[in-house]
């Protein structure tokens, strides 16, 4: 059994690995959800999980690191925990994420992005605009899940600990509302 095998399993397990006709974040549709907070409530999973982008970014120079409301906040805290580094996230407001609650990016911070699921990276990409906004520095992206299995490409070195490739459809070409039997719910956070 390989590595992404056992996260898999963990997903499984604590039923964070969701079947039915979803609304992502993305604005996208799927068969599948990844509702990483089921998997983050355990201590043990947060850390193993955390502790791999850890390793991952080990010789890389981080200073900040920073994730979007709401999913990313937890991934970043116990990653700026790990790293011993400051953490702050962005959140949204009317309609874009940005810095609030005091948080601030230096002038050459070297700053690490984190996120729990990635399907298209939106808001990842919005993070890094602000990094490189602030005339910081993207140090790389870390993340749980790779929805996309590596065809998301943010331009920085990135590393997932574990990558799926889950169907996901344009709101007007998913058969599942097609198909009409099962409405689209959305688990997500965009909506806060």
């Amino acid at each position: 059994m390989n590595n992404s095998d056992n996260i898999l399993e963990i997903f499984e397990q604590t039923g964070a690995m969701l079947k039915g006709h979803f609304l992502l974040t993305s604005g996208r549709h799927s068969n599948v959800y990844f509702q990483c907070a089921k998997v983050l409530q355990f201590p043990k999973f947060t850390e193993l999980l955390c502790t791999k982008i850890v390793e991952y970014f080990k010789d890389t120079e981080i200073d900040v690191v920073i994730a979007p409301a709401i999913g990313g906040i937890v991934v970043a805290q116990e990653i700026g925990r790990l790293l011993g580094k400051k953490t702050i996230f962005a959140e949204r407001e009317n309609g874009s994420l940005t810095l609030r609650r005091g948080f601030s990016l230096n002038e050459g911070d070297r700053v690490l992005v984190c996120e729990d699921v990635v399907t298209t990276g939106g808001s990842v990409f919005e993070v890094i605009d602000i990094v490189k906004k602030a005339n910081a520095i993207v140090a790389g992206v870390g993340y749980i899940v790779d929805r996309s299995s590596g065809k998301v490409n943010f331009g920085f070195p990135q590393f997932s600990t574990v990558n799926v490739d889950v169907i996901s459809y344009a709101p007007d070409a998913c058969p599942l509302c097609k198909d009409g039997k099962l409405p689209a719910i959305k688990p997500g956070s965009r909506k806060i």
